[in-house]
């Protein structure tokens, strides 16, 4: 079967935009340290709940995306196209707002608690094991990509329901900080 050569170049064009959105992020962060480091703390605070937001959606919505692969038969026309959105999500979405959500959150920890508190670093465990599981999906995409995966359908949907457990949990710790 012969690459779409269009799917290339539109996967590479995104990775260019979404390229040019976090250096601007970091530029617009940095600036705006700058201008009102007294309220900066808020500010990153917000960037960080927005990156955490974006990195469950795309924790939530992949492992339901490889329920429907499974479905897909190798070579077709659906199974090239789940694994452009496998792709594209891990790389265009996940990916970023992991890592934006690791940066603001030791960031907020380090200014905020001077990384005291049970309840902080039990947060940071499950944010550990959070991102164990994004390890563990990304392998997945690895697994998809190259017409290897040999899990079941019941068990992506099983897999699914591991980054709501640990949100769950994180909301809980952060929330009522109950140590």
């Amino acid at each position: 079967m012969m690459p779409d050569i269009r799917n290339t170049n539109s996967t590479g064009q995104a990775m260019k935009r979404m390229a040019i959105g976090i250096a601007a992020l970091a530029v617009l962060t940095g600036l705006l340290f700058l201008a009102a480091p007294d309220s900066f703390y808020l500010w990153a605070k917000a960037i960080h709940v927005l990156a955490v937001i974006s990195w469950m959606a795309g924790m939530l919505y992949l492992p339901r995306l490889f329920v429907y692969h499974v479905d897909a038969e190798k070579g077709s026309v659906q199974s090239e196209t789940f694994k452009v959105m496998e792709r594209r999500l891990l790389r265009g979405i996940i990916n970023p707002a992991m890592t934006l959500t690791w940066v603001f959150g030791l960031w907020l920890a380090w200014k905020g608690f001077a990384f005291q508190g049970g309840w902080l670093h039990a947060k940071i465990a499950a944010v550990l094991l959070m991102s164990g599981v994004h390890g563990y999906l990304a392998g997945a995409v690895r697994k998809f990509a190259d017409d290897r995966n040999e899990k079941p359908a019941r068990y992506w949907r099983i897999v699914n329901e591991i980054p709501t457990l640990l949100m769950i949990v994180i909301v809980i710790l952060v929330v009522v900080k109950p140590f």
